[in-house]
């Protein structure tokens, strides 16, 4: 059973709107100082002596070993229950940002900012806490709860970014990095609402199925490998524009209060287009919302990069952006719950997290070799609309319906 009265008895205190503030705050900690390294960007290399392409080889690494890493983190959760990834995977990302203040050279780098904080994400980022939200919280909660869940991560961005600058600015890199690593320290409590028991499966979805089975009909069913590779494009935009556009704008002439707005900017309206990406879900066919969210961002990019950039238009362009940011994150997983039921929801939302993360590593390494290499970011930016396009295409194609034996589950 999922429901959570049946499922976890002895815990009463974690009522629907509990779990959904513990999940939220912990989503604002986890994805809000990673959200805000592309600050970190040019003060690391200039006191470090580093090309652009050393700090962004590493956070390409995160986003890679993140992706990499999430399927079996979501299996792990999946099996023994979500509080032991959550609390491990926070003790890593706080390892992560205390040893990232204190890198002297690039394989330091690597291994803080990218491995630690990498597999650290896997464990207590927004993923396995919604896939916590789709076995603690009934039915009718669960496409509002990805929204508001998805939404939280932006309101960390909103959060994190103007106060990294402030931080910077009057206590120096390093220190802002410790103090972001003692605030991640709040999560170990609050995944103590978002424990799963072992084992925990839907109402009529077969509580037998073993993890080989679920990846190999998962693997066979051709939505959700759409699904998963539209997923890619996602990740390539994120990554990209979080870690770059803060470099990008300074080299437009702008100060790094407007990068550090625009990405604030991105958060905040976030907040409104993933709660409305979450309530849409549940009334309108979410292949259609995700072909016109990547339709939209390739639009947006377009007229950004074909005007001059001024702080109006950085801002206008985070908004519109903002919109559509992590708006691809509740349909995604509502679309992976309808197919499959929630029984092993972790590790699959984990496998098209995968996807994503490998658009994330393409989209930050190839920003900084591009820059290295020509002076300029424009070959992302115009690899940013072509993926947008085709992804809103592969989108169409998927058929929105539970896989035969769910059916028949219901049916009984």
């Amino acid at each position: 059973m999922t429901t959570l009265g049946a499922a976890t008895p002895r815990m009463s205190w974690r009522t629907p709107g509990v779990i959904i503030v513990c999940g939220c705050l912990m989503a604002i900690l986890s994805f809000g100082p990673r959200s805000a390294l592309g600050f970190f960007l040019t003060p690391m290399s200039q006191d470090n002596g580093w090309g652009r392409d050393v700090f962004s080889l590493a956070l390409a690494v995160q986003n890679l070993l993140w992706g990499a890493a999430q399927p079996f983190a979501g299996a792990i959760a999946d099996r023994y229950g979500a509080l032991r990834v959550l609390a491990g995977g926070a003790l890593m990302y706080v390892l992560g940002l205390a040893l990232m203040a204190h890198s002297q050279s690039p394989a330091m780098l690597e291994l803080s900012a990218g491995v630690l904080l990498g597999f650290g994400l896997s464990g207590c980022s927004f993923n396995v806490v919604l896939a916590a939200f789709g076995k603690l919280l009934p039915e009718g909660w669960r496409s509002l709860a990805f929204g508001a869940g998805t939404a939280a991560g932006s309101f960390g961005q909103f959060l994190f970014s103007p106060l990294a600058v402030a931080l910077k600015d009057a206590y120096g890199w390093q220190s802002a990095l410790m103090i972001f690593a003692g605030l991640c320290l709040v999560m170990l409590p609050l995944s103590l609402a978002l424990a799963t028991e072992r084992n925990v499966a839907a109402p009529g979805a077969a509580a037998s199925q073993s993890l080989k089975q679920a990846v190999s009909e998962a693997l066979g069913h051709r939505s959700y490998m759409l699904l998963v590779l539209g997923f890619f494009t996602c990740g390539f935009q994120l990554a990209f524009i979080t870690v770059h556009m803060p470099a990008y704008l300074a080299d437009q002439g702008l100060s790094a209060s407007v990068g550090g707005w625009t990405i604030a900017i991105i958060g905040l309206f976030n907040i409104v287009g993933s709660l409305s990406s979450g309530w849409l879900g549940a009334r309108l066919p979410k292949r259609y919302i995700l072909s016109v969210i990547y339709l939209i961002r390739a639009l947006a990019v377009l007229a950004f990069i074909s005007f001059p950039v001024t702080p109006a238009s950085a801002i206008l362009f985070g908004a519109v952006m903002g919109l559509m940011w992590l708006s691809t994150v509740p349909p995604t997983n509502g679309l992976i719950a309808m197919m499959f039921g929630t029984r092993w929801l972790a590790m699959l939302a984990g496998f098209a997290f995968f996807s994503h993360q490998v658009g994330g590593f393409l989209g930050v390494w190839i920003g900084g070799l591009a820059y290295e290499r020509t002076g300029s970011y424009d070959v992302v930016w115009w690899l940013s609309i072509l993926f947008g396009v085709l992804s809103a295409l592969v989108n169409l194609p998927i058929i929105e319906k539970p896989v035969q034996r769910i059916a028949e589950a219901r049916a009984m």
